[in-house]
């Protein structure tokens, strides 16, 4: 299957941020990928981090969910897109799933949450597999994906040949060289790599277009390789092709659980 990564800049004005998802859909569309994945939240956008989000909205939403959905169906892509989720008294950081022909696949929301989001965000409850095309994929949401390798391992273990990582990294110095995971970086790109190798599958982390990223937009493949990264703050498109018979599963399949 070929994928889309899509490093976008925030945008205030929530229709404008879906327009982008939509540009975005249709540059998929014609570079033939099948699946696409946006950042952490973004729509509306991730609070908490500086940016000038709107107030939560739930029609809008709702809206957003139907216009992504007719565009998969139009452009055969599917997508997982960051977003968040209105409910009465609480406000929950999800990734909306939707298949190539326009089906709703679900939710997955993020039951990790970073400390600092405590206050913002509820932590949710449970994890979901979805598959399209015969490619099995779960979703860790940042934090998660990060700090608690068990969330991607779970996906690995129930079959998946992809977990995607809608995350949003925040700006750092610049970099030494140009390449991912560098000595002198953060621990987070190094995490993206152990992600996909300890587990023998496909790793996809996109962060927003943000001016030198402790973690840019990367598809990492089973043995821990670079498949294709994007790590400047200019907005992109980063399109590549995993194979799943090599994304085996093997190592978290071989786990021996203590308890």
């Amino acid at each position: 299957m070929r994928i889309g990564l899509a490093t976008l800049r925030f945008r205030p004005e929530p229709e404008e941020a879906l327009q982008a998802v939509l540009g975005a859909m249709r540059d998929a569309a014609a570079q033939g990928a099948k699946m696409i994945c946006t950042a952490e939240c973004y729509l509306p956008g991730l609070r908490g981090v500086g940016l000038e989000v709107a107030p939560p909205d739930a029609g809008f939403q709702s809206d957003a969910e139907r216009r992504i959905r007719d565009a998969a169906a139009t452009l055969g892509v599917g997508a997982v897109i960051g977003v968040e989720r209105v409910e009465p008294g609480r406000l929950i950081a999800s990734a909306l799933v939707v298949g190539p022909d326009g089906a709703l696949l679900g939710h997955q929301d993020k039951v990790q949450i970073d400390p600092d989001e405590e206050g913002t965000y509820v932590a949710a409850a449970g994890r979901n597999m979805f598959e399209v095309g015969g490619v099995r994929f779960g979703v860790a949401i940042c934090h998660e994906g990060w700090r608690y390798p068990e969330t991607v391992r779970w996906a690995a273990q129930r079959g998946a040949h992809i977990v995607f990582h809608p995350q949003f990294s925040p700006s750092g110095p610049p970099r030494q060289k140009a390449a991912w995971a560098c000595a002198e970086g953060t621990m987070h790109e190094k995490a993206a790599i152990c992600r996909a190798a300890e587990n023998s599958i496909y790793f996809a982390t996109v962060n927003y277009a943000i001016e030198n990223p402790i973690a840019g937009t990367a598809l990492i493949d089973p043995e821990g390789n670079v498949r294709a990264a994007h790590l400047a703050g200019t907005e992109y498109l980063l399109v590549a092709d995993i194979d799943i018979a090599a994304a085996t599963g093997l190592l978290a399949r071989r786990f021996r659980s203590a308890a």
